[in-house]
């Protein structure tokens, strides 16, 4: 079997690793490239392999630095399945549909700059109709099912804790008699989480590809998480502020809105106005409504046994109509805004973030990694300056982080998932999205528990399993 790493290496956007095996091409992953507009749209307009000649796809879940290019793929010549889990294959298919809109609404934006300046104008990689193509190749599988995909190659997808239908990738395979177990971690979640169940960690590999987002540092407990937004809603409140927080519309937000309603409940948190302004977070919502099954045992208890609506409460609000989102920055009220994208990359938390981020009484709240040379992770970052739709704009609100939402594991948990294969086991381990100041001290700590090679493959690199 060969790997070829092809996205998501040495950083954690567009992921794509292309296996070989028993004649045929597999790839992992079809996700967009995010972070310097022109660097990205050149990176995801085109494929460093024919699309004609992969056998199928297979994805681990739907945040758009995974799934966010099929499309193109179809639309470039991709013709087999895309296996995923069925709820992913829900949340793609709406998630796929708003990556289309705002590439059109972006790029009529940057077209206007572009033509003025004699530049050639850009294309969307993909369009409406391009995910509706996609979308009838989609092959839908249940936790636990083993399919043969091809002759000597069974795939079973296991529970990865990320976020709702996320998966890791078991493929056993028969090469020419050799027979082993490759394993593929997706984006591997963390225990005690709200809402998503425990992850699965596959188990008993002879090779492994693993993400390493947080690989270099500890994530605060996660029952920590209540007294943090307990502490920060009190805040503006006494200030008389607001409070924008930046969230992916998909698994973020829900987590967000399950913790403030059970705070709401248990009266921890005053009578306050909540919008999710984002009209992808609310037609996800509705997808982890439709699939009760696979939440955890406290979403269960605290909510669905008494038919409640762990994502509902009437002091939330779910907007939808631009008119809707544009009464809220009219409020001077204390309220909660969580819009999205999680990176500030696009969206309508740009317009909240330009409206707001030279108010020294707003507080905006990042609750989730950002990668290089995002929005989010330049005010993360400390810039004081920033450029929103192509102006400028002083940093005087309030930053704040919160480690413990994050929905990757940690280094513990990593370490810890990787003991469920032995070192006489487990022959190779490449660890993939991650930044470098992320896997090199846990390559350190994987080699001193007796795993012998352990690699950080660079964009291109190829490996013979």
């Amino acid at each position: 079997m060969k790997i070829e790493f092809v996205g998501g290496a040495r950083t954690v956007t567009g992921s794509k690793h292309l296996l070989t095996v028993n004649g045929k091409r597999i790839l992992l992953e079809c996700g967009l490239f995010q972070g310097k507009r022109m660097e990205s749209y050149e990176k995801n307009i085109s494929f460093p392999f024919d699309p004609a000649t992969i056998d199928a796809v297979i994805i681990s879940h739907a945040h758009m630095d995974h799934s966010g290019n099929l499309p193109n793929l179809v639309k470039l010549g991709f013709k087999g399945k895309i296996y995923m889990t069925k709820a992913s294959t829900e949340l793609c298919s709406i998630l796929l549909e708003d990556c289309a809109f705002l590439q059109e609404h972006d790029l009529t934006w940057l077209n206007k700059r572009r033509e003025k300046q004699h530049k050639p104008l850009l294309e969307p990689f993909y369009n409406q109709e391009d995910v509706k193509r996609t979308i009838r190749h989609f092959f839908p599988m249940e936790y636990g099912e083993t399919l043969e995909i091809f002759s000597g190659i069974k795939l079973t997808l296991r529970d990865a804790g990320h976020i709702l239908g996320s998966a890791g990738v078991l493929l056993e395979i028969n090469e020419q008699g050799r027979q082993f177990r490759f394993g593929f971690s997706g984006d591997i979640g963390r225990d005690n989480m709200a809402v998503i169940c425990d992850p699965n960690p596959l188990r008993d590999l002879d090779v492994l590809i693993m993400e390493c987002t947080y690989g270099n540092r500890l994530h605060e407990d996660s029952e920590k998480i209540e007294e943090a937004l307990v502490a920060v809603v009190q805040k503006i409140m006494r200030e008389g502020g607001k409070l924008i927080i930046p969230a992916f519309a998909v698994g973020r937000t829900q987590q967000l809105v399950y913790h403030l309603h059970k705070l709401f409940d248990q009266n921890r948190i005053p009578d306050i106005p909540i919008f999710v302004d984002s009209p992808l977070a609310s037609r996800a919502t509705e997808v982890f409504r439709r699939h009760p099954e696979i939440l955890d045992r406290a979403a269960n208890r605290n909510f669905l046994i008494d038919g409640q609506d762990p994502f509902g409460f009437y002091r939330l609000t779910y907007t939808k109509q631009v008119e809707e989102s544009k009464a809220i920055q009219s409020l001077v009220y204390p309220h909660i805004i969580i819009s999205a994208s999680g990176m500030a990359e696009g969206g309508r938390i740009l317009h909240h973030l330009r409206n707001n981020i030279e108010n020294p009484k707003t507080v905006i709240l990042f609750v989730g990694f950002a990668a290089e040379s995002t929005l989010a992770r330049k005010i993360m970052d400390g810039e004081k300056q920033i450029k929103i739709f192509g102006n400028s704009y002083q940093v005087r609100a309030q930053i704040m982080m919160m480690e413990s939402f994050s929905a990757h594991a940690d280094r513990a948990d990593l370490l810890k998932y990787i003991r469920f294969s032995a070192p006489e086991k487990l022959k190779k381990l490449f660890l993939v999205h991650g930044e470098p100041g992320q896997a090199e001290s846990l390559i350190d700590a994987i080699s001193s528990q007796g795993y012998q090679e352990v690699y950080f493959p660079k964009p291109g690199d190829i490996h013979q399993v």
